[in-house]
């Protein structure tokens, strides 16, 4: 658990130094008016991809959940699109990611909260439809 901690405040340290936390900032990227969003987007990218291409090379499993390192592919579909449209909306509308919107509320902007509510009631949300759909999937009684 030190290790996650540790990484968390590497990333938000990160997101609060790149002025990624900052709403105005992604706005403006999002506007094709400042495209510094970008250099840091490349930048995690290159990062990751270094990461993913090296690790499984080290170590035979991860280091905190000891699960083999293998590629999981999962069916880009109708799921994958809604998805990713209404992550889209939220995040033009608020200008903040989840992952920035914490580091957001960690520099002082409280009025994020209203975005962090929105992204909790969604996720709620999202489980529940899926609860659901599972759960009706496997009723041995419902019709196919």
């Amino acid at each position: 658990m030190p290790l996650i901690l540790v990484g968390g405040l590497i990333f938000g340290f990160g997101l609060g130094f790149s002025q990624m936390a900052r709403p105005e900032v992604v706005l403006d990227f999002l506007q094709f008016e400042d495209f510094g969003l970008l250099f840091v987007m490349f930048g995690a990218a290159i990062v990751s991809g270094i990461a993913f291409a090296v690790m499984p090379r080290i170590r035979d499993s991860a280091p905190l959940t000891g699960d083999r390192y293998e590629r999981r592919l999962k069916p880009f579909d109708r799921n994958v699109l809604i998805g990713g449209a209404i992550f889209g909306v939220g995040w033009g509308l608020s200008g903040i990611c989840p992952g920035a919107a914490y580091a957001s509320l960690g520099v002082g902007n409280v009025t994020i909260l209203w975005a962090l509510g929105g992204m909790f009631v969604g996720a709620y949300l999202q489980g529940r439809w899926r609860s659901q759909r599972v759960a009706s999937n496997s009723d041995p009684t419902s019709a196919d």
